[in-house]
């Protein structure tokens, strides 16, 4: 794989010309200061924040102040995600000192479909059950919280809908054990002509006495079977360094780093700053 160019193709239609995803969502292009690309959700259910933007030494500030005015009208916490190569070099820190918080690093991983293993052995007793009734949504809540930690979301709210209305949009995957839900992920397939190839992998997790048994190995197989039965060429990942090895292992390449950096409107310390000038 060419990375120079995949990197390009990736900032293009992965992050400058995302799609929209889910019911109510919509994009916002702000061209007052510099170029700022927002992923808007009014209802909150589901991604909120900032996709891409091209500033520079003199916008950066100004652009910063007018993404915290534009979704302070949402009331909704959202994430501005920053990639190691996005302009200014001191992007992060001009975050922080505007409320930020960042969270943890992450490396975006991506792999041509065709070079990623579509087969893996399961664990004695574990199948894999994919969601398409919404009912079945617990199952995914289920294992997020247990592997993440509630932390007040739901995917059922959000995926609920989306199933709904735009199922082909969604590839949801669940392992399990007898009846029980031990690992879960998603994929997101952007709609035609919106996307141009690239298939997101997201929320992989299994449960702590499940791990180093194949499951995620499994789970990312029936994802890159799924997308290339449906005419896509790429599969990204925002990665953790537990997942990283495993995905490199199965043909993945790093192309740069993500950090998210988060402002929660509710928190006190954030209802305290001003928006810079």
């Amino acid at each position: 794989m060419d990375l120079h160019s995949a990197l390009r193709r990736y900032d293009a239609v992965v992050r400058r010309d995302a799609p929209a995803e889910g019911p109510g969502a919509r994009l916002e292009r702000d061209h007052g200061a510099g170029a700022v690309l927002r992923h808007v959700v009014p209802d909150g259910r589901g991604w909120h924040g900032v996709c891409w933007s091209d500033l520079d030494e003199d916008t950066a500030d100004a652009a910063i102040a007018a993404q915290l005015r534009a979704f302070a009208a949402y009331g909704h916490p959202f994430e501005w995600k920053v990639y190691a190569h996005d302009r200014p070099a001191d992007l992060a820190g001009r975050l922080r000192r505007a409320g930020f918080t960042p969270g943890p690093d992450e490396a975006v991983m991506v792999a041509e479909v065709t070079s990623v293993p579509t087969d893996a052995a399961l664990p004695e007793g574990v199948r894999l059950h994919t969601v398409t009734d919404p009912a079945d949504l617990h199952l995914l809540d289920e294992v997020h919280d247990a592997v993440f930690g509630p932390d007040g979301t739901s995917l059922r709210s959000w995926l609920g809908p989306v199933l709904e209305t735009a199922p082909e949009t969604v590839h949801l995957v669940v392992a399990l054990a007898g009846d029980r839900p031990v690992s879960a992920a998603r994929s997101s397939l952007p709609p035609e002509p919106a996307g141009t190839g690239f298939a997101g992998l997201w929320g992989g997790g299994t449960l702590p006495e499940w791990r180093g048994r194949g499951l995620y190995r499994a789970l990312v197989a029936a994802r890159a079977r799924h997308a290339a039965e449906r005419g896509f060429r790429y599969l990204h990942v925002d990665a953790s360094d537990a997942s990283r090895p495993v995905l490199e292992r199965l043909g993945f390449h790093r192309l740069t780093t993500t950090r998210p950096y988060v402002f929660d409107p509710s928190s006190p310390g954030h209802r305290r700053n001003e928006a810079p000038a």
